[in-house]
């Protein structure tokens, strides 16, 4: 499946993804022909269920307000110790993805040698499915992989609050990819706290159609945008933190109280997207959102005859270029 999705993006035709649930573990170690110990771990992408935008901060970071959750899709990162010090290598079946010090990873290996005191070279292959400007987390989601593949190799130096702290170095979607099931974040996002039992298995029960237009969003655009319009492009806290309780509160609700803030900024200048949304939130019963700052959205699907009557309407709406994938919350 994974070189049908490569072929059909390389050759920019729209591609459908029917994938299953995986709850398999996050890693995989074997040895190498070589006889190199290796692990390949699985990067997952990341949905924002809800996300409240409610300030800027004086240090320059906004103030988020989210419930996430981590998916049965995404990107796998085989990790390597190599015989060379120091050395840094990334390789990525994706052209246009850095594997220099642009790319997150690269980062990440800083970090860990810095604060282990490691002089462990390593070597990561990355096989890329989350496209970059998705608000999925790639890049994040990619990074802690990273981490977490180092720390393994290396006999576990790091506990998880030092894991953590060096996330919340790398970025502020970063610190969430340490933890399992759906989380919500405040603060830059380093602040995390697990949801209930009950909403936990009322979120692991969803069925997502996960898509994306043949554009991306950048981020950091975003954000400006967001600043520059406010403080109408902010949500009070008091609202957000009330929305919120609605959703963990009622999880069937979550079409009535699903939030965010990006959908009115990003939607100026790519109109694309909250005409989709519209249309969807008034033909489907499920709750229909944007990832983070875009462009990915999710809706809420119970049948795979609906995944095909909104694959055919993201089709038709957005084009080729795009894609589709089944998805479940992990």
């Amino acid at each position: 499946m994974c070189d049908r999705e490569d072929r059909e993006r390389e050759s920019g035709r729209w591609a459908s993804h029917h994938l299953r649930n995986q709850h398999s573990p996050w890693h995989d170690k074997k040895l190498s022909i070589s006889g190199v110990e290796t692990l390949t771990i699985f990067c997952p992408a990341k949905l924002n269920l809800f996300l409240a935008v409610t300030g800027r901060r004086e240090d320059g970071f906004h103030e988020l307000v989210s419930l996430v959750t981590q998916v049965s899709w995404g990107d796998d990162l085989e990790v390597e110790i190599t015989p060379i010090d120091g050395q840094r290598l990334i390789e990525c079946n994706d052209p246009d993805i850095p594997t220099d010090s642009a790319n997150l990873v690269w980062r990440a290996a800083e970090l860990f040698t810095a604060r282990t005191g490691l002089r462990s070279g390593f070597r990561f292959r990355l096989t890329k499915r989350i496209p970059s400007g998705a608000g999925l987390g790639g890049g994040s989601s990619d990074a802690v992989g990273a981490l977490k593949g180092m720390n393994e190799l290396s006999g576990t130096p790091l506990s998880h609050p030092d894991l953590l702290d060096l996330a919340v170095e790398l970025g502020s979607d970063c610190p969430l990819f340490l933890y399992e099931g759906p989380v919500v974040i405040r603060g830059r996002g380093e602040r995390i706290e697990a949801v209930s039992a009950e909403a936990r298995d009322a979120i692991a029960a969803l069925r997502l159609a996960l898509f994306k237009p043949f554009f991306g969003i950048d981020t950091a655009w975003a954000y400006r945008e967001m600043a520059d319009r406010a403080p109408g492009t902010y949500l009070r806290s008091s609202e957000a933190e009330n929305r919120l309780e609605q959703i963990l509160s009622f999880p069937d609700r979550l079409s009535e109280w699903s939030t965010n803030s990006f959908e009115t900024v990003v939607g100026r200048k790519f109109p694309a997207i909250p005409v989709l949304l519209s249309c969807l939130r008034r033909d489907f019963e499920g709750a229909s959102f944007m990832s983070g700052s875009g462009s990915a959205c999710a809706l809420a699907v119970r049948s795979d005859s609906e995944l095909d009557r909104v694959g055919k309407r993201v089709h038709e709406s957005w084009g080729t270029g795009g894609f589709l994938a089944d998805v479940r919350p992990l």
